[in-house]
């Protein structure tokens, strides 16, 4: 018998032992409650205007069985009209499956003398023992009417005939309704305008209600622009309501040098170990005054070059200045053609330069040398023909 109230006991424990993991598991897992009933809507409370309806979708979802829920309504104000709408028919109950939504809109018409001010009611739906209630609060005000203004830091950007001009433009809507605007501009000729929002190219864009939009307008000449002043206005334009906008490219003058011949030929003769003076030109096409120039070049190796004047102080807009090179070819240069470049280089623009062809001709002594000989040649030819013909 002793035994066998033993074999109980160890059963006991063992039986308690091999359980116990078991019940601390569902100890420590609590089951989740399935949700019961929900009614909501994105934006349960919103600002509407004195003459304005309202639809808000509200959505209805369950995790328990199949049924139909009850819709109805609370605390509407007095004067107001709230229906609950599903497929265009006015509704009073709508059916919800587990998982899944079921959509019902609420429709909200204020009296047509409504007062500005807060108005608060309820959405309740209720189904088998459970039930959902959705506050609705909506303010009532004298809506802003649709307003576009635009504005600007830096209306007026200074550059050069070939610069694109870039502003940063602020677009605001001060009106109380969204709106799709419409961008355009007035222009000089030659000048291209593009508008920009974010990098991308636009036309028109979409500004929201009390909202602003920032736009980069970009003016970019299609050919250089002289010196002065081009307003360029801009148009913001949504239906009839519209806004300019006045601003100012300031181009300023650019000195552009030219370096040329008087005759237009770019190529010269010249002899070897001897200089040889030739004429250059040096003209300012830009719409500034070109200063500081150094008159320089590039010629081949052993040729010596240098300019009178190798300074220039300052040359006008349209005008040009005549500058003589010295070339003095290699003494043994070989005759033929051989390239020279003459720089012209402004303090504050561009360096200009023009290629010169130079041909090394043959110097004439040694020809006339020839000829000298060959005449005291033929002289003593023929004084000894004449002395000893005679015998």
């Amino acid at each position: 018998m002793r035994k066998f109230f033993s074999f109980l006991l160890l059963l006991s424990f063992t039986l308690l032992a091999i359980g116990a993991p078991g019940i601390a598991l569902a100890q420590d897992t609590p089951a989740v409650a399935p949700i019961q009933l929900s009614l909501y809507t994105a934006y349960p409370s919103q600002v509407i205007g004195l003459d304005e309806t309202l639809s808000l979708p509200l959505k209805l979802h369950t995790d328990t069985t199949p049924q139909i829920i009850k819709l109805e309504t609370d605390d509407v104000p007095e004067g107001w009209t709230v229906t609950l709408r599903g497929a265009n028919r006015i509704v009073g109950s709508a059916y919800v499956q587990p998982g899944t939504e079921s959509s019902v809109d609420l429709k909200i018409e204020p009296p047509a003398d409504v007062a500005s001010g807060d108005y608060q009611f309820s959405v309740i739906a209720k189904g088998k023992d459970i039930e959902s209630v959705l506050p609705i609060e909506l303010t009532v005000k004298e809506r802003v009417p649709a307003r576009l203004a635009m504005s600007i830091d830096l209306p007026t950007k200074r550059g050069k005939p070939d610069s694109t001009f870039t502003y940063d433009v602020s677009l605001v809507n001060e009106g109380d309704e969204d709106l799709q605007v419409s961008l355009t501009g007035d222009t000089p000729d030659a000048v291209q305008l593009t508008f920009k929002l974010n990098g991308q190219e636009i036309e028109e864009l979409p500004v929201a209600a009390n909202a602003t939009q920032r736009i980069s307008v970009e003016a970019k000449p299609l050919s250089d622009l002289q010196a002065g002043n081009y307003p360029i206005t801009l148009h913001a334009l949504a239906g009839d309501i519209k806004a300019d906008l006045n601003l100012t490219a300031e181009v300023v003058g650019q000195p552009t040098l030219t370096v040329s011949a008087p005759d237009g030929r770019l190529s010269a003769d010249a002899y070897a170990g001897r200089d040889t003076p030739l004429k250059v030109i040096v003209e300012n096409t830009g719409t500034a005054p070109a200063r500081g120039i150094e008159i320089s070049g590039s010629q081949p190796n052993g040729w010596a070059l240098d300019f009178t004047p190798a300074q220039i102080d300052e040359i006008d807009p349209g005008q040009q200045v005549e500058v003589t090179a010295n070339v003095h070819p290699a003494d043994k240069a070989v005759a033929g053609d051989y390239m020279m470049t003459v720089r012209a280089k402004p303090a504050d623009a561009t360096t200009k330069s023009a290629d010169y062809r130079i041909t090394v001709r043959t110097t004439t002594m040694w020809g006339i040398t020839g000829v000298g000989i060959i005449a005291a040649a033929v002289m003593v030819v023929g004084l000894s023909v004449m002395r000893f013909g005679r015998r």
